[in-house]
């Protein structure tokens, strides 16, 4: 089942000679259930992508399309409850609140949410990320690997159909960065999501159903059974 799709997507900053093309035209589909990563240097368009995907961004021609729903054809609002039902974020800097607990920042987040998900659902949540042993600890208290975790748990809160990781591993040694990889594996798995890692860090790819590269705002896929010895000689630079 087709979840995501970005038709004839386009992304300008600036006007006249100052135009800045971050996206050139742009189709792509993304169905339940895969990992998909997108590599490519700082500066290509990842981020752009993203960005636009997620909602926070309306491009400047073309229309994105979740679940159905043209998201460039909805107000703010509209697009906010969307965000809200339909998209889990895991940064980069696993975006937690320094002062309050694991347990405090994800009972806030329930406030947001309103409740969608039961104690049952949240306490296996927990459970299936490891972290049930942390819910009292404060970010300071956690390994890196252990906040991108808490991250996780923030991004899956109401079960969206969707998450988009932005640079999740960047900070971590290679340990670490495989451990989050798997658990994003087996969640786009076994809650069948859409999972998108933007990165440039060529150990993720493995883990992936499906790989692009990004090149001057411009996407490509790489073809499955070549990712890897393309990507070794395309790509080594950015590891």
């Amino acid at each position: 089942m087709t979840v995501l799709e970005l038709h004839q997507v386009k992304m300008s900053f600036g006007s006249g000679n100052k135009t800045v093309h971050a996206l050139k035209e742009t189709n792509f589909l993304a169905n339940q259930g895969e990992l998909i990563a997108i590599i490519g240097p700082s500066g290509s368009g990842k981020s752009t992508f993203l960005t636009i995907v997620g909602g926070l961004l309306s491009p400047t021609s073309g229309k994105v399309v979740i679940n159905g729903q043209n998201l460039t054809a909805l107000n703010e609002k509209e697009r906010s409850q969307i965000r809200l039902k339909e998209i889990g974020f895991v940064l980069q800097a696993s975006n937690l609140v320094p002062f309050l607990s694991v347990a405090n920042q994800l009972n806030l987040l329930d406030k947001v949410k309103k409740g969608n998900m039961s104690k049952k659902e949240r306490d296996q949540l927990y459970e299936d990320l490891g972290i049930a042993d942390l819910l009292m600890k404060y970010p300071s208290d956690l390994s890196g690997g252990q906040r991108q975790r808490v991250a996780i748990a923030k991004a899956l809160y109401s079960n969206p159909s969707i998450i988009l990781a932005d640079e999740p591993t960047a900070s971590l040694d290679s340990e670490r960065a495989y451990e989050v990889m798997e658990l994003l594996k087996e969640v786009t798995t076994q809650k069948k999501t859409t999972t998108i890692v933007v990165t440039h860090d060529i150990r993720l790819v493995d883990y992936c159903d499906k790989v692009y590269k990004m090149t001057d705002g411009v996407l490509t896929e790489i073809e499955k059974d070549k990712k890897s010895p393309q990507i070794a000689g395309e790509y080594s630079h950015l590891s």
